[in-house]
């Protein structure tokens, strides 16, 4: 289960889902804050449940920003084109090159590319269990919440994207209210746990002030 957004015109994933075990404790805590967002409360939905510990909590939202900004952009393949989209930007001051393992100089590639590259990179990410151990008992690595920081300052990086070059689309495909609530989700997740730098939202900082004035920045 996560938390899935009804989109009118189209319901598939740019990558497979990932699914969280339903015999496992992260699967819980999914339901919890299932349970929560569903008040409408997204800053609460968000909190650290009480005696729970903190790098499950966020394992569990990070797959799930994983399956939402997958959900989103998957909407949006059609009109994110080589063509219509040949940088990776949010406007015209922020330009995202790509890098990770393989190619340690950042390379400049066109929107759908580095989608490609960055939604493969993250699905290995957590598929390794070295890096988000799945077993009860296994802890997780020393350096698991700079890792998710990576992951969630790129994944932000889709969502600046979206809104400063698909927005007429979103509201086109009458995908606003979802995006939104999803962006809001994500902002108050990553402020309440101080895992995405305040100059790696820039792009954004004018919307975040709107949609979100009380997560902190």
């Amino acid at each position: 289960m996560a938390f899935n957004f009804p989109f009118k015109k189209n319901n598939k994933t740019f990558r497979p889902r990932k699914e969280i075990p339903k015999d496992s404790n992260r699967y819980v805590l999914l339901e919890h804050a299932a349970k929560t967002l569903g008040t409408g409360n997204l800053k609460l939905a968000v909190v650290l449940p009480e005696g729970e510990d903190l790098n499950e909590w966020i394992a569990v939202n990070v797959v799930d920003f994983f399956n939402q900004i997958n959900m989103l952009y998957g909407t949006l393949v059609d009109y994110c084109t080589e063509i219509s989209c040949p940088k990776m930007s949010a406007g015209a001051k922020y330009e995202y090159q790509w890098s990770d393992e393989r190619n340690k100089k950042p390379m400049a590639c066109s929107a759908p590319k580095y989608m490609d590259h960055l939604m493969s990179w993250v699905q290995s990410q957590l598929d390794n269990d070295a890096k988000f151990p799945s077993k009860i008992g296994v802890p997780f690595p020393k350096n698991f919440q700079s890792e998710c920081k990576k992951i969630l300052r790129r994944l932000f990086r889709v969502y600046a994207h979206i809104y400063y070059h698909h927005f007429e689309t979103v509201l086109q495909l009458e995908e606003e209210p979802h995006l939104n609530t999803s962006f809001k989700h994500f902002v108050y997740f990553v402020c309440e746990f101080n895992l995405v730098d305040r100059k790696e939202l820039a792009p954004l900082t004018e919307l975040i002030e709107k949609l979100v004035p009380d997560c902190g920045l």
